[in-house]
Formats: C-alpha cells, structure tokens, sequence
C-alpha cells in the first residue's frame, strides 16, 4: 500500500494501529529462512516496487521470498525462468502469478491501480535487446507510467529511428530509455536529437572482445551528447526506475 492508502485504511478502521505503524516504519523488513532480508518499505518510502534478482538464485529460495508478499502488495522477480515460475506458482497459490517471458520476468500479486500521468520513449537498436526493453516496461508500468515502445531501430539503418522517436517527442514523453548492444552507439544520436533527458542502457549483445557489453558502456559513458545519463550493463530495471521518478517531477508541476 502507499502511504495514503495506510492512512486511509486506519482513518476508516480497516487496519489497527499496530498494523499501520507496522507498515509505516521505515526499518520494516521480514529475515527470510536465513537467506533473505526483504524490505517491506521501500514502495512506501520511495514507491518503487521490490524487486527480485533470480539469475543467481535457486528456485526455491525466489519461492520463499515470494511466499512472503501480501495479498495486497506486488513483487516483481527479473531475470527469472520457468524453473523459477513454476517454484513460484507452486508456493504461491492464493496469489496472482504471471511469467512474463520476453522480459524474463515474474510478477507476484496483482499489478497497483495507479492513474497513469507521466510517458516513458522506450527505443532499442536491435531484437537482441528487447529484453531489457520489456524488463523497462514492465517496471515503468508498475510504477505509474505510460510506455511509448519501438523496438529494433538501430544505428546500422539509422533512418529508422527517425519516426519512432519525432512520434516520441509528440507525444510529449517525459524521458527516453534507450537500448543498444554492440557499439552502443545509438543513445548518443537519441540524446543529440532529444529535447528530454535520455538514460542509455548496453546490453550484453556483441562479438568478441567489448561484446558482453563493456563496449557499449564505455561508447555511451563517453558521449558528446548533452543530456544522456548510463545505467550499467543490462539493467532495465533501474533505468525504468530512473525515468519514472524522472517524470514525476513533472506529475507534481501538473497537479
């Protein structure tokens, strides 16, 4: 719950005392069998949802944490497969589940009800890189945001960026997250051209030598482009978070 809808739930008796000062303590966090210490603040304190990383977790580890989510509250798990899904469906049957595969994300609970104000531009250079794209999105989504996506317009025909990107701006997009491999070379021409703040991500898309994505970080770490700031290596997740927040300055302005 964000914090007005604690205050609400009180105001009206929904909730006791005890458990809205529970939920309004910033140290509010639950030890998970010995592995985990999930914060159960942080969408109150920062209203970012929680996020779980799976890669280097067991299924039944995520399934624990995941088992810890009230009815009410919403988690998301990246970089997640369906040996994780299936652990988490498993744990959590009185939940909504879902497993969104292009993103290799899970999200546990049902997604906030929030009125969408602010626009997200979400750009990638090529297929390889849609899935951060829809890890962005997801979490964009999550937080409040309209997404505007186009997906494989990359500087090797670097005429397709064109429309994609003016139907951005006209659509009066708060920020940009744009995504490349390779080079990374197109955040630096989304940014040249941009009259909003654009966050590049690399990806860990490439040959060789730079191609796990220390290339592209280093090209967009090194651009001449006024207004773009770099998140590291595949991490959709925080630059969503950045642009979100990002677009709420202007949400407050509007209201």
């Amino acid at each position: 719950m964000a914090l007005r809808d604690i205050l609400n739930s009180f105001k009206n008796g929904d909730i006791s005392m005890e458990d809205a000062e529970r939920a309004l303590r910033m140290d509010y966090i639950e030890k998970v069998n010995g592995h985990t210490v999930f914060d159960h603040g942080r969408k109150i304190r920062k209203d970012v949802p929680e996020v779980v990383y799976a890669l280097s977790k067991t299924p039944e580890t995520v399934a624990d944490i995941a088992e810890r989510v009230p009815k009410d509250g919403y988690l998301l798990i990246s970089r997640a497969s369906e040996e994780h899904y299936r652990a988490v469906k498993e744990a959590v049957k009185d939940n909504v589940v879902k497993y969104y595969d292009t993103a290799s994300v899970i999200s546990v609970g049902k997604m906030p009800e929030v009125k969408r104000k602010g626009k997200i531009g979400i750009l990638t250079a090529g297929t390889s890189d849609i899935r951060v794209a829809e890890e962005a999105r997801l979490m964009a989504e999550t937080m409040g945001c309209v997404c505007i996506t186009s997906y494989d317009v990359g500087v090797a025909g670097v005429h397709r960026v064109l429309e994609p990107m003016k139907d951005m701006l006209d659509n009066d997009v708060d920020a940009m997250i744009v995504i490349a491999g390779m080079e990374g070379a197109l955040p630096s021409l989304v940014a040249s051209l941009s009259s909003v703040p654009v966050i590049g991500v690399p990806t860990s898309t490439g040959y060789g030598y730079g191609g796990n994505g220390e290339a592209a970080l280093m090209c967009m770490l090194q651009t001449c482009s006024p207004g773009l700031a770099v998140v590291n290596i595949d991490n959709g997740i925080g630059a969503a978070a950045m642009a979100v927040m990002i677009s709420r300055q202007r949400w407050k302005k509007d209201e």
